[in-house]
């Protein structure tokens, strides 16, 4: 069957564009098996896709087939914003929204969406792609890998419930949501500045952060709360935004903050609220100061850790001269990529935690997959676990050498979910 693959217009406003979108905004929930989008659902889905000029595409039966319609049998997002490579801000292709028909599979749908927007970012040099997966198994083939965790962590907060002593010239304030957009914004952006791993938030992050739309309640979210951590010089420097669910739980949806008496005010303030015996996050923080500052820490349960960020390395030089480096060497990389976007041999040399890289004709020390270099890539896995793994090829000594090279010594982290 000849598909017909398509780009919407988001600027049209005919009455057939506007069904073909609401259309493509129905397949996705579909896909997601989430229920059909309302009118309100939809002009909130195109107004913050045409404020970060998203590219929609899609694949629909051909006019005269049946089923044939302005809904498509499979979706496709991207836009551009940055990650935080660790050494500045690096331009980001973000793939959101795919979905396949269940009964148009493996027939080279999601292959043809997939592989034209690559090629795309590739045209309009942007380095690296990125996406957040329900499903570990499809991306791998297309040099995605995992390179930041989601954690969940459960914090029980019954009598008996103790911080030790930390300084904190600061205090928490509770206030609305809508107010407090601005602080978290701006906290926002100082750690997305200098959180290696981090991704730009897209627009729809205010609607969600400021209750003025919950795309599951389809409507304003009246149960968010928010509280705010002051320094002592009266400048926000953290915030939690949370809802109240059942069982006495309190579910943080975001918390961020700037320094470590922050960080341990903001817990301490939804540890002591009233009525709560848990507070669950499930975006914690790896290196979070929380265990180490209670006096009991089996108070603190990890109850899940997945995959959360999944790159893409679309150019090797930019990409590894963007981040940074942990010890001086050199060591000729190789990369295999079946799209051939990062496939070759490189030289990679450091000096003070900066990379030189370029294409070589020498023969390769190290040897990964697209795959693999994009989990490498922000060092959320060590080099020598995915050597063990047999993902990692090379003499012993060159895989140390690079090993040495490439692992940090803190964790990436990433709040963005798209």
């Amino acid at each position: 069957m000849d598909y017909d693959f398509a780009i919407l217009d988001l600027s049209d406003e005919s009455d057939a564009a506007a069904a073909r979108r609401r259309g493509w905004v129905g397949a996705v929930l579909r896909g997601f098996r989430d229920p059909r989008p309302d009118d309100g659902l939809v002009d909130r889905w195109v107004s913050h896709y045409r404020a970060d000029r998203v590219v929609v595409r899609g694949a629909w039966l051909p006019e005269g087939e049946f089923g044939a319609g302005p809904m498509p049998v499979a979706t496709y997002a991207s836009l551009d914003k940055t990650l935080n490579a660790g050494r500045g801000l690096l331009p980001l292709r973000m793939i959101t929204d795919v979905t396949t028909s269940a009964t148009h599979r493996r027939r080279g749908l999601l292959r043809r969406l997939v592989e034209d927007d690559l090629a795309d970012a590739v045209a309009q040099g942007v380095p690296m792609a990125a996406l957040t997966a329900s499903e570990a198994t499809i991306y791998g083939r297309w040099g995605f890998g995992p390179a930041t965790f989601n954690q969940t962590v459960e914090l029980d907060t019954t009598p008996g419930f103790a911080l030790r002593p930390y300084d904190d010239d600061g205090r928490v304030e509770l206030v609305e949501p809508a107010d407090a957009w601005p602080h978290v914004k701006r906290v926002f952006d100082t750690f997305h500045a200098r959180q290696r791993g981090s991704v730009e938030w897209p627009a729809q992050y205010e609607d969600i952060h400021t209750g003025a739309y919950d795309f599951d309640g389809r409507g304003t979210n009246d149960k968010l709360r928010g509280a705010v951590h002051l320094g002592a010089d009266g400048v926000v420097d953290g915030f939690v935004l949370y809802a109240w669910a059942e069982d006495y739980t309190l579910k943080v949806s975001e918390m961020i903050a700037l320094t470590t008496a922050a960080q341990l005010g903001l817990w301490s303030f939804l540890a002591h609220t009233d009525r709560v015996r848990t507070v669950s996050f499930n975006l914690a923080h790896p290196d979070d100061p929380l265990r180490w500052a209670l006096v009991d820490p089996d108070r603190l349960k990890l109850t899940a850790n997945r995959h959360f960020l999944w790159l893409r390395v679309l150019d090797v030089p930019r990409a590894l001269e963007a981040r940074p480096w942990a010890a001086d060497g050199t060591v000729v990389l190789a990369v295999d990529d079946a799209q051939g976007h990062a496939d070759g041999t490189f030289e990679v040399t450091t000096a003070d935690g900066v990379a030189t890289v370029g294409p070589t004709d020498r023969a390769p020390q190290v040897r990964v997959s697209a795959e693999t270099l994009g989990s490498l890539h922000l060092s959320a896995v060590p080099v020598s676990h995915l050597r063990r793994a047999g993902r990692v090829q090379g003499d012993d000594e060159d895989v140390r050498r690079f090993a040495a090279m490439a692992d940090l010594a803190d964790p990436p982290y990433s709040l963005t979910g798209f």
